[in-house]
């Protein structure tokens, strides 16, 4: 395998792994081949009054064995490809919340194409001939076609971490047909689980007329492309040595201190609203109501990142959130007893295993999710010998693997609230054979697992 150039709409320093996500998945390869990380600076540069959209300066520096290089956006093409496309569009129709997509943004569709091509044109002149490209989410979904436009032919793979709907939900992008056609220019399709691979078959073979070739592979548009569904992980033994660390000891300490005397069911997101956050508090207020021995007994610590605060749809849930916090503490609080400790700001990574091992009950209960890594994260954390209970979406890309887990539909407020009393009170027996089944199956699709697994494939994939 030659030189692993990475994109994707952000970069993070590879040796970081604190930084968690995509660093810690591409961290092993980009170092051994002594790769390139390109894509977004993150910074926004302002336009001149009277200007039109320009292209930023291309940025180099060196992590390492790895090449980070990196591109400024202007105000205007940030706002209309980051918030307005990416954000406004793709991201609530690929969670299946058309009903939240801005499908009337003026000019978003077209700054999605005009970044894109922008990327190709800086990416290309950096490139080697023996290069392996990995391309990376939805923001770049055009970007091998822009590539293979100006003459690139290195192998080039993609990989969607959000979810990818059913075709109905699909079709309703406009122009949904460019971005589709768009997939054939690559020779690897990954997909985080089985259905939206299975999404993407009905799709590209209803839509597109594609000819299914066997093995997920499909023609159409004189190309050939091959799809598969690659689980993403997270790295088990550093998030264990993490779990051993001085700031984790010190808030598991800390915490079991606090809640002696209570149970804690713990949720860790994003501020966002395919995560279920309103569903799972009423959840977990109906816990309250039908089973009264949980009061005083139970307390939920919800901590809810901001996210895209500026957006309307961000700022609505932010209300609802504290609206139904505020609503539960009040009918059930006691002087010495919140039901609800929501916090609203973002922990720090080294307290999290921490905060997992002191929790009973973990609820991840997102309405969409494409795979939801905090769910294994807490499967890593937990005391094998008095592990606590992990509750899970059925409707989380997690759920394909983590059989084990209790399963819920974040829609059924009741059958949810019964999961929650069920884990609360599961014997330790059935809770160490289920940890123990769920910890082996994340060691062994572990994040070096996917890593390897579609780098493997991407290079047995005939392109064309």
């Amino acid at each position: 395998m030659g030189r692993l150039v990475a994109v994707s709409n952000r970069v993070a320093d590879p040796r970081n792994h604190a930084a968690g996500g995509l660093a810690v998945a591409l961290s092993e390869a980009l170092n051994k081949t002594g790769g390139l990380w390109f894509g977004w600076s993150g910074k926004v540069l302002e336009t001149a009054q009277g200007g039109t959209p320009g292209e930023g300066e291309l940025h180099q520096t060196q992590a390492g064995n790895v090449t980070l290089a990196t591109v400024d956006l202007c105000r205007e093409d940030h706002d209309a490809y980051y918030l307005g496309y990416s954000n406004g569009v793709l991201w609530p129709v690929l969670h299946y919340r058309v009903d939240l997509a801005d499908f009337d943004a003026g000019g978003s569709l077209n700054a999605y194409r005009r970044v894109n091509q922008m990327f190709a044109r800086k990416l290309a002149p950096m490139l080697k001939p023996d290069d392996v490209i990995w391309i990376h989410d939805y923001h770049l979904i055009p970007l091998a076609a822009e590539l293979r436009a100006i003459g690139c032919g290195q192998r080039i793979g993609f990989f969607l971490h959000v979810p990818l709907p059913p075709p109905l939900i699909l079709a309703a992008i406009p122009q949904h047909e460019w971005l589709m056609r768009a997939l054939f220019a690559y020779d690897l399709l990954g997909f985080q689980s089985q259905t939206d691979l299975d999404h993407f078959s009905r799709y590209v073979q209803g839509e597109a007329g594609a000819e299914p070739m066997g093995e997920y592979r499909f023609r159409a548009f004189h190309r050939t492309v091959r799809a598969q569904a690659f689980p993403i992980g997270i790295d088990v033994e550093e998030f264990a040595e993490l779990g051993r660390a001085a700031e984790a000891v010190e808030t598991y300490e800390m915490m079991c201190g606090q809640y002696a005397r209570r149970r804690l069911l713990l949720g860790i997101d994003r501020l966002d609203y395919s995560k279920g956050l309103p569903q799972r508090l009423k959840a977990f207020q109906t816990l309250l109501a039908e089973y009264p021995e949980n009061r005083s007994s139970a307390t939920l610590v919800q901590i809810a990142a901001p996210s895209r605060e500026s957006v309307d749809a961000y700022a609505d849930l932010r209300r609802e959130m504290e609206g139904i916090t505020g609503a539960i503490n009040s009918e059930y609080g006691e002087l010495d007893w919140m039901p609800v400790r929501y916090i609203h700001r973002a922990t720090s990574r080294r307290r999290l295993p921490g905060l997992c091992r002191a929790s009973s009950v973990a609820l991840v209960t997102p309405l969409r999710d494409g795979m939801n890594l905090v769910a294994k994260e807490y499967i890593a954390a937990q005391d094998p010998d008095d592990p606590g209970v992990l509750v899970l979406s059925r409707f989380a890309g997690a759920a394909e693997q983590l059989k084990e887990a209790l399963l819920v539909n974040p829609y059924d407020t009741r059958a949810t609230a019964q999961a929650i009393q069920q884990a609360l009170h599961m014997p330790l027996s059935e809770r160490r054979t289920r940890h123990q089944k769920l910890l082996e199956r994340i060691r062994q699709q572990d994040v070096h697992w996917w890593s390897s697994e579609y780098l493997r494939a991407l290079m047995e994939t005939e392109g064309g």
